[in-house]
């Protein structure tokens, strides 16, 4: 990945803003920047170019290994070690960065002007380059085999638990080359599919009932995020026209996706299909999110989102009603914003699937 290149967009940003360097301290941003994966690091990048990338003794030959072009520094104190470099306008992550942290830094900076940059690297972020790109297809690909294997192999089916399934589906994508799962998967059936979080218990799955599967692999620290929802045995006729309505939706959202397009009309495109048919209450979350090193990051789609797509961001649509006591929908997908047509990562069918 071009971590050179991410910190040369930094670097734009410094010149925009007036500043000499910039002290960033969230380990994720860490990692973009430089590709460093560890439990303790730092990165000051400068106007002049002259960056420093600091962690403590434990990390030497992996800082040597992951970011081998930025001099390295070596101290416990990461981040006020970095501070004590640096001279004239410094920024700092506002958002990450404790009042005590704060008074650290300017203790060590001594003399130097402490800015809030904000979410300056989130922003950034926010636009994946084809690295990324890649990494989130691959990450996507796992999840889609898994669930494929395990439906096809009978492992959803009535009288299991959720927890059952929770497990085998996490244990799946990990044999299929996940780092990890992205998050705690979620598995609800029955009634239970009805509560957008639901946390996978000992309830047993039966004929009959719509089973909600929320789940998502990591790869190269790329999240991917998907939910399927089908029916075990026979879909009745009131989860039939649920699922149509929530996959009418989802379709809509998905081709509201667009270069300059706000957010808030994606999330209104989607919404207003549920809300038409009377469901308006029963779709309460936001449509969908920014996926990356996070599983939620920028942009939010959301009737309370700011700003506009940008080809690039790698974005989720995840409509859903929930029909308390009786059973729940949701469908979503990762996609990337283009110049055209989204590209749509997870492939797995969104066909109403009857087990």
């Amino acid at each position: 990945m071009d971590h050179a290149g991410r910190r040369e967009r930094l670097r734009a940003v410094l010149a925009e803003r007036g500043l000499d360097a910039v002290l960033v301290t969230e380990l994720l941003n860490v990692r973009y920047l430089t590709g460093f994966t560890g439990s303790n690091g730092a990165l000051l990048v400068r106007a002049d170019g002259a960056d420093l990338f600091g962690t403590d003794g434990r990390y030497t030959t992996q800082a040597g290994t992951q970011v081998p072009d930025v001099e390295l520094l070596v101290d416990r104190a990461t981040a006020t070690a970095l501070a004590r470099t640096a001279t004239g306008r410094l920024g700092y992550e506002s958002h990450v960065v404790t009042v005590d942290g704060l008074r650290a830094l300017t203790a060590a900076a001594d003399g130097a002007e402490l800015v809030s940059v904000q979410r300056a690297v989130e922003d950034l972020r926010a636009v994946k380059d084809d690295d990324e790109v890649d990494a989130l297809r691959r990450a996507c690909a796992v999840a889609d085999r898994a669930l494929a294997e395990l439906a096809v192999e009978g492992a959803l089916r009535p009288g299991r638990t959720e927890r059952e399934v929770g497990r085998e589906l996490d244990a799946r994508m990990l044999a299929l080359g996940a780092e990890a799962v992205s998050f705690e998967t979620i598995v609800a059936t029955g009634a239970n599919s009805a509560i957008p979080h639901h946390r996978p218990d000992g309830t047993e799955l039966r004929s009959g009932d719509f089973l909600k599967l929320d789940f998502g692999a990591t790869f190269d620290g790329y999240h991917s995020d998907m939910t399927r929802t089908l029916v075990l045995g026979h879909a009745a006729d009131w989860q039939t026209e649920v699922y149509a309505l929530v996959q009418a939706s989802q379709a809509a959202g998905r081709a509201a996706l667009g270069v300059g397009v706000e957010v808030t009309a994606v999330d209104a495109a989607s919404r207003d299909v549920i809300a038409a048919a009377g469901h308006g209450e029963h779709f309460t979350h936001g449509l969908g999110h920014g996926v990356g090193l996070e599983i939620h990051e920028a942009p939010g789609i959301s009737a309370l989102g700011a700003g506009t797509l940008a080809a690039g961001m790698a974005v989720t649509v995840e409509p859903g009603v929930y029909l308390p006591g009786h059973g729940g929908v949701r469908i979503e997908d990762t996609l990337v914003v283009t110049a055209d047509e989204p590209e749509l990562l997870t492939l797995t069918s969104k066909e109403l699937l009857v087990l």
